[in-house]
């Protein structure tokens, strides 16, 4: 049983903090992403109580794709479609549990996960896309199907908009977004 607690010691060094033009990138990456979302809900006079636009998960996809712009994860095939079939995924569960929270959430996530896998689509905050639909709510849960637009299609695509603009302004190529778009 000692081999099974070993593996959990680690051995790696943290590693250096990035430099502070990537961080300078990051920040107006997320602040203009973030930012443009919460503006469209200003436009439309809706308060704080119905931002149907932004949901907790598009926090962490701002971490990948202006933080992260490089990985896989950040790519737009996995931004978009990540947030698409977890939405989905979510909203079907929550649908055929509607008075199981703990099941629901669990098999959203799950489910969502393994989907993203088989779909080739695997972008982290597409698990919490899926919880979302599982406990947002009321007015989730109102919206049923319509939750794939609006929250997640309509934010998803300002954010990759934000993304390729801000991320090709600068002058680093290892910047330079997309690695690939399918």
């Amino acid at each position: 049983m000692n081999w099974y607690f070993q593996r959990m010691r680690g051995g790696d060094k943290c590693p250096p903090r990035k430099p502070l033009s990537k961080i300078g990138w990051s920040w107006l990456g997320a602040f203009a992403g973030i930012y443009a979302i919460s503006f469209l809900n200003k436009l439309l006079n809706l308060n704080g109580d119905d931002s149907l636009f932004l949901i907790g998960s598009f926090g962490a996809s701002a971490v990948l794709i202006y933080g992260a712009p490089m990985a896989e994860f950040s790519q737009p095939r996995n931004l978009v479609a990540g947030h698409i079939v977890s939405a989905v995924i979510g909203v079907a569960v929550c649908k055929l549990l509607p008075d199981n929270v703990p099941l629901a959430g669990a098999l959203a996530v799950s489910v969502a996960i393994a989907a993203m896998h088989l779909t080739r689509s695997l972008h982290p905050p597409g698990g919490a896309t899926a919880l979302i639909a599982v406990i947002g709510g009321s007015k989730i849960h109102g919206l049923g199907y319509w939750y794939l637009l609006s929250p997640v299609l309509t934010g998803v695509f300002i954010m990759l908009a934000v993304a390729v603009l801000v991320n090709n302004l600068s002058a680093n190529p290892k910047r330079h977004y997309p690695r690939y778009w399918i």
